[in-house]
């Protein structure tokens, strides 16, 4: 007999690559979003705000839950900055509904999507929600025996659209202006890992009882600097494009590491094998070339 999963914020980026490969792994899969995307199945789609008390709780009633993925919530860390009131109640407030449900259901296993920056002292309200949200998990855990575990996810880029693709994102506006324009010096350090990779490794830790009450930092195995990022996107299309490293102004992201203080033991985890980061990236650039064409 099958497990079902339940997957809040399966529409997002992450979201419906963990969905897919649940799907895959013959999970049943339950999506609850606020709106659906064209990259899963319609058929396991659920409209809800994770705001809404009531319909979360609503989900544990209808359904014999099994395995819960809290991936909703506020994933622009520069938007977060502008709009921290929203960023804490999607981040915080949002997973306190979906844990206290999932506390009641006796769920086998509570998968929080947090981030890298849970660990440092970056990354300004969005960072500090992530941590608190990871802190409420912590003491589920300790007050009522809830099983977790915590996926701290780094840069995780793919071919598909999505606000919080930094990589897409880079090549549409490079494709579409013939520039890249860039914050920082371009030497700060990054650890790409494709969503796809990201996802199966998620998966792969869902029923494993060592992973049980763990923090795991999900992370590539290619270590690139921002600027050897821009020179490799710029030899595949054939250097017609201008790099401008304007270095004023990057003070909220971490430059080598995100550990600048460590809340909770990590433990890091690397796909093998993995998506080759060069191949990667050209698979964004196709993808945005058929974007803009049919644009």
């Amino acid at each position: 007999m099958s497990k079902t999963v339940a997957v809040f914020g399966g529409s997002g980026f992450l979201g419906t690559y963990i969905v897919n490969e649940l799907i895959a792994s013959n999970y049943e899969v339950l999506v609850f979003d606020k709106k659906n995307s064209e990259y899963i199945p319609e058929e396991v789609y659920h409209n809800l705000d994770i705001l809404n008390r009531e319909a979360v709780e609503g989900v544990f009633k209808n359904y014999k839950i099994d395995y819960v993925y809290n991936l909703a919530g506020f994933a622009n860390l520069d938007r977060a900055i502008d709009f921290p009131i929203e960023a804490f109640n999607l981040n915080v407030m949002g997973n306190l509904n979906i844990i206290e449900a999932s506390k009641n259901a006796n769920v086998k296993r509570f998968v929080f999507a947090s981030s890298a920056y849970a660990m440092s002292d970056k990354g300004s309200f969005y960072g500090i929600s992530k941590l608190s949200s990871e802190k409420v998990v912590e003491e589920y855990h300790k007050r009522y025996s809830l099983k977790y575990t915590i996926l701290r996810f780094g840069s995780v880029y793919s071919e598909r659209d999505f606000e919080n693709n930094y990589i897409f994102n880079l090549i549409h506006k490079a494709i579409s202006s013939g520039k890249i324009v860039h914050g920082g010096d371009g030497n700060e350090i990054r650890e790409y890992i494709h969503a796809a990779d990201a996802a199966k490794l998620s998966v792969q830790i869902l029923e494993k009882e060592e992973f049980e009450a763990k923090h795991l930092m999900l992370t590539g195995v290619e270590r690139l600097k921002r600027v050897e990022l821009f020179q490799m996107i710029n030899e595949i299309l054939g250097n017609k494009i201008s790099i401008e490293l304007a270095n004023d102004g990057y003070q909220n992201h971490y430059r080598f590491t995100p550990y600048s203080f460590i809340p909770q033991e990590s433990q890091r985890l690397t796909p093998n094998p993995y998506i080759d980061m060069g191949q990667g990236i050209l698979n964004c650039i196709k993808e945005v070339h058929s974007k803009l064409s049919h644009e």
